[in-house]
């Protein structure tokens, strides 16, 4: 985690990304709060927050570069490539965030700089 490398981002989330985020998001809700979420996340401003401190939010592990779409993203880092923003959704139930969309990339820059920030969306 020493090798910091300056992360760039994408000025909006790209439009693949809301669909791959509701179909994430129907396995854990109804369609129609899935549908919900996404329009709430679509108009809401973008926000910032510590690698790391999504990772603790989340509960989730981390991937290492032997998962495929982790070390594409990684390669995109190192050749300076913007990124899409993640999607994030707080989920009041569980206490706990849900990465609606951003996995991936949130791995890859962990690897890089657990104090990165993450451009991202949150509901």
């Amino acid at each position: 985690m020493s090798k910091e490398k300056e992360i760039n981002w994408l000025s909006e989330v790209q439009d693949h990304d809301y669909p791959a985020a509701e179909s994430y998001l129907t396995l854990l809700f109804d369609g129609d709060k899935a549908a919900e979420l996404i329009n709430k996340l679509k108009n809401v401003s973008f926000s910032q927050f510590k690698a790391k401190d999504i990772f603790r939010a989340s509960q989730l592990s981390l991937l290492g570069v032997s998962n495929y779409h982790v070390e594409k993203d990684r390669k995109k880092i190192l050749k300076g490539k913007s990124l899409s923003p993640i999607l994030l959704v707080r989920d009041e139930q569980s206490r706990k965030l849900i990465i609606a969309d951003g996995y991936h990339r949130l791995c890859a820059i962990y690897q890089f700089d657990e104090d990165a920030l993450i451009h991202c969306k949150i509901i």
